[in-house]
């Protein structure tokens, strides 16, 4: 047992220095790198007074300029400044987001891999029923039907998780058959162990690298997801996001008005996030499993 608890930091650091070889890896790490710095330090790198309307001072609907490097909005405010803080909340909702959707997933697709019969059958028939149904057409549902006495930013985060579990639960189901099926989970069963031994001691430390793998896929998937709903409306109207930055220019007519540079801050983010994302999601699927070694 010491044998094995003294390999572990040595895989640990065998798989950070595989992930810092690989290019594709890298260049995700780095980018979200800098966005995580953008969302901590924003309040130094923009004065969040910019974000209100009342105390913008900047010309309306201006183009690009030294002053304003991506424009201002319809009440002078600096895009920048919007695209700035708005990481704070997208980063913030797709990362809590994603805690949710990982517990429910990785729970249920253990639990339903596991237990054999009518309990295993009901849950995986559930998360079926989750996977039919069209996700971004359930959140919109959630997140209008949510209680009003929830604050919007916790509601939203809450809608992304709970919606957005199925897929890992079907993976995580997945690996547990196969791994239910090994000699030492017979063993594990023969000398006594209990469910909770096994999944715990035994399945759970089999599956974390795959869950770790979705995870960063999953992340991408929660920040469209805020994106999305802050756009239709349905985010948190006293916080600037990304998704909101959108709305606004949507509604206000952005692209009928000539300025594109409105939509352009918000929306190239959002595509480097979630590529950034993507891309250490892809680099640690080929670490974790040696079969995609090679591929792109």
């Amino acid at each position: 047992m010491s044998a094995l608890a003294a390999a572990a930091p040595r895989r640990r650091t065998s798989a950070w220095r595989a992930f810092l070889r690989d290019r594709e890896g890298l260049s995700g790490l780095i980018v979200l790198t800098l966005f995580g710095l953008v969302a901590i330090f924003a309040s130094v790198l923009a004065d969040p007074a910019g974000l209100e309307v009342t105390k913008a001072d900047g010309p309306l609907a201006a183009a690009p300029s030294w002053d304003y490097p991506l424009g201002t909005d319809h009440a002078g405010r600096s895009v920048l400044t919007m695209v700035i803080h708005g990481s704070q909340v997208t980063l913030l909702v797709g990362l809590a987001a994603t805690v949710i959707s990982m517990l429910l997933g990785t729970l249920i697709g253990i639990t339903s891999g596991h237990f054999q019969g009518l309990f295993g059958g009901a849950l995986n028939r559930f998360t079926e029923w989750f996977l039919v149904i069209p996700y971004l057409p359930l959140a919109i549902v959630l997140a209008t039907v949510f209680p009003a006495d929830v604050p919007k930013l916790i509601a939203v985060i809450i809608v992304i998780g709970v919606t957005s579990w199925s897929g890992t639960a079907r993976l995580v189901r997945a690996q547990t058959l196969a791994i239910e099926a090994r000699p030492y989970l017979e063993r594990a069963r023969a000398l006594g162990g209990g469910h909770w031994h096994q999944m715990t001691r035994h399945v759970l430390p089999n599956v974390m690298p795959l869950v770790l793998a979705n995870t960063t896929l999953t992340v991408s998937i929660a920040i469209i997801a805020e994106t999305t709903l802050s756009f239709l409306g349905l985010g948190d109207p006293l916080r600037v996001s990304w998704g909101r930055v959108l709305d606004e220019a949507y509604a206000l007519g952005a692209i009928d008005r000539g300025a594109w540079w409105w939509v352009l801050g918000p929306g190239v983010a959002v595509v480097l996030v979630v590529r950034a994302f993507n891309m250490c999601g892809r680099a640690l699927e080929r670490i974790l499993d040696p079969r995609l070694e090679g591929r792109s």
